[in-house]
């Protein structure tokens, strides 16, 4: 048998065997909310287009109801043509298919630079982002988590750094949907991206009047009371809640500390936009992306569980960085297993065992784990430079992927060398 065949069946047995186990451990740790949240989605559409106001819509034997912009409900709204049984099959397929898509564009460079298997690393980066947390909360609730990071990271990975007029559109849009991406506009204007952020507002005004111009009523109550109704979202000391806000409330549940809250919001703002810019100066695109979604994390005054599947491209890049490091040097070792433990506490549940008890140091400490580790993310996620050759060298020419079959064929010394460049994602998603 050739070596090529035994290394295919190789691999496919692996996959085999880490999509079993991957199976075996979600049907223990997995818990099963039965699309909770698109249960919310379609019974307050089905209300609306029967006559009531959306944002009076509770899910019976709950205090929950519609919390997002009516452009939010313009989008979703031919989910009412759908039955139940079809909406949720719609909701996993969509959030199946973005989720490949946008862990394929940030594990594929890996692949390509490092000699992997493209199938092989995409299927063992698709078992692991299984058991993340995170993901399966956002599958289980039905949630539109990952439709929305899709959508800013189309707009950040492909149309910015190839120049698309488009570029800021997604999100736009993805702020009119949910008004946290907006720190996104706020990413493009500090880091100089001055056309892109303001097509982005452009598109989250155009979409927010549209929506205003065809539901002034929805949007009259939205925006005069829905919005300020924090009760509707949930208790902000629920071990759930994974932000700044929800360390301090845990402090004290009864007297939540609004002004430490916000010299934290103000700290972690500050070294998110120091740490962007540094990204953008170096052409570091997907680490700007992800610093700002963990940005996000932080300081909203609510990030459930599901939300922080945010926090996937700045782990997938923390692997890529400690691959991307000589294999004999100490940063290796240090950045993959910095990733590795951010995994494993963040498929774990452990804030879980603090649900009912979050006192103490242990309890401050376990019950926040997501937390420090978003903090140690936007700290510590390496920002990779472009390598520039020594003055009077002679270039080195890079052979593309394409002209390779899709793996750059590099003598060893330029891989880690020519990584600098792996950040710019252009249109066909190669490495230039």
């Amino acid at each position: 048998m050739a070596q090529g065949a035994r290394r295919t069946i190789t691999q496919v047995v692996a996959v085999v065997v880490l999509a079993v186990a991957v199976a075996a451990f979600l049907s223990e740790k997995a818990v099963r909310h039965e699309f909770f949240d698109l249960k919310v989605y379609h019974g307050a559409l089905t209300w609306w287009v029967h006559g009531g106001e959306i944002y009076d819509f509770l899910k019976p034997g709950s205090p929950y109801g519609f919390t997002y912009p009516p452009f939010a409900a313009l989008v979703m709204l031919p989910m009412v043509l759908l039955s139940w049984q079809v909406a949720t099959m719609v909701s996993l397929v969509a959030t199946v298919v973005v989720s490949i898509v946008v862990i394929w564009w940030l594990v594929d460079p890996i692949a390509r630079r490092c000699g992997w298997t493209r199938w092989f690393a995409l299927a063992v980066a698709l078992c692991l982002a299984a058991a993340y947390e995170p993901m399966r909360e956002t599958v289980s609730f039905g949630q539109v988590n990952m439709l929305l990071l899709f959508v800013v990271a189309v707009d950040l990975l492909r149309w910015l750094p190839a120049g698309s007029r488009w570029a800021g559109a997604g999100v736009g849009l993805a702020t009119a949907i949910k008004l946290t991406p907006g720190i996104f506009i706020v990413y493009l204007l500090v880091t100089g991206r001055w056309r892109a952020a303001f097509t982005a507002m452009g598109a989250a005004a155009g979409a927010t009047l549209l929506a205003g111009a065809l539901f002034p009523d929805a949007s009259r109550e939205f925006w005069t009371s829905a919005l300020w109704n924090t009760d509707r979202v949930g208790e902000l000391a629920f071990v759930s809640n994974q932000s700044l806000r929800g360390v301090l409330a845990r402090l004290d549940p009864a007297h939540p500390r609004s002004v430490a809250w916000l010299v934290l919001v103000l700290a972690t703002l500050a070294a998110w936009v120091w740490r962007s810019r540094a990204a953008s100066a170096a052409g570091d695109e997907a680490v700007g992306f992800a610093l700002t979604g963990i940005t996000m994390c932080l300081v909203s005054p609510v990030t459930w569980v599901h939300h922080l599947v945010w926090l996937l491209p700045a782990l997938i890049l923390l692997v890529d960085n400690g691959m991307a490091a000589p294999a004999r040097s100490g940063r290796r070792p240090i950045l993959l297993a910095a990733a590795t433990i951010g995994y494993v506490l963040l498929i774990s549940r452990i804030i879980w065992r603090f649900d009912e008890d979050f006192g103490g140091v242990t309890g401050f400490l376990g019950s926040n784990t997501y937390v420090w580790i978003s903090l140690g993310l936007l700290l510590g996620l390496p920002i990779r430079h472009p390598a520039t050759p020594a003055r009077g060298a002679p270039a080195q020419r890079r052979t593309s992927a394409v002209e390779t079959g899709g793996v750059a064929q590099l003598p060893q010394p330029h891989r880690v060398a020519s990584a600098g460049q792996r950040h710019r994602i252009g249109a066909l998603g190669t490495v230039r």
